[in-house]
């Protein structure tokens, strides 16, 4: 099975065009276009009767108390766990691919309407669900893709982890309103074959790589 993008190359940066925030001198950092990206596939195995799409931040803080705060920085060795930026099901495997934009276009403020998406599919809440938890403008749940927002004091360039995955179901066994998490478990055991790209990506000036 095989994976390609024409918005993101494996092992190399991200364009701050399929991101959610980007670098502002002025600010640090400030909302960018988050479009989601073009995404490819083939050679699927026999079998294959939809399609599930993720991707993760594996590179996130586990402890927030200096992120995005002035005069400190998230040091480099800090314990990271894991950050949904898109959780997808019931794609249709005959498609072959997804257009730039086709599941998101810019920032929505208040949360994203789900499950239900584009082209058929069904969508999990990304984490910016809880990230924006309790914040008057952004609260609200967040279904979908939103795209990479990485601290801007972060010391660490963050690896964005896009795989898509061969199911043998036509359509995914979950409840209301699943989160990422709910999709993985979901899909657990139905997995035939899956692809995987990594992009990278920083709104840290002074992180290279």
């Amino acid at each position: 099975m095989k994976i390609w993008s024409k918005s993101i190359t494996d092992g190399e940066r991200i364009p701050a065009r399929f991101a959610m925030g980007k670098h502002d001198p002025e600010t640090h950092a400030t909302f960018s276009d988050n479009v989601s990206p073009h995404l490819a596939w083939g050679e699927l195995p026999d079998g294959t009767k939809s399609l599930a799409v993720t991707c993760i931040d594996v590179d996130v803080p586990s402890v927030g108390d200096d992120v995005n705060q002035e005069g400190k920085s998230v040091p480099h060795d800090l314990p990271r766990v894991d950050f949904f930026h898109w959780a997808m099901v019931d794609l249709d495997a005959g498609l072959g691919s997804v257009a730039e934009g086709a599941f998101c276009s810019g920032v929505t403020v208040g949360g994203k309407a789900g499950p239900v998406g584009p082209l058929g599919t069904r969508h999990g809440k990304n984490d910016y669900t809880g990230w924006f938890a309790g914040d008057e403008t952004m609260g609200g749940d967040y279904y979908g893709y939103d795209g990479p927002f990485p601290p801007w004091n972060d010391t660490r360039l963050h690896h964005y982890h896009f795989t898509v995955y061969a199911l043998d179901v036509d359509r995914a066994d979950l409840g209301d309103a699943p989160s990422g998490a709910d999709i993985k478990a979901a899909i657990e055991g139905h997995v035939l074959a899956s692809a995987t790209i990594v992009g990278t990506y920083s709104t840290n000036p002074d992180v290279t790589g």
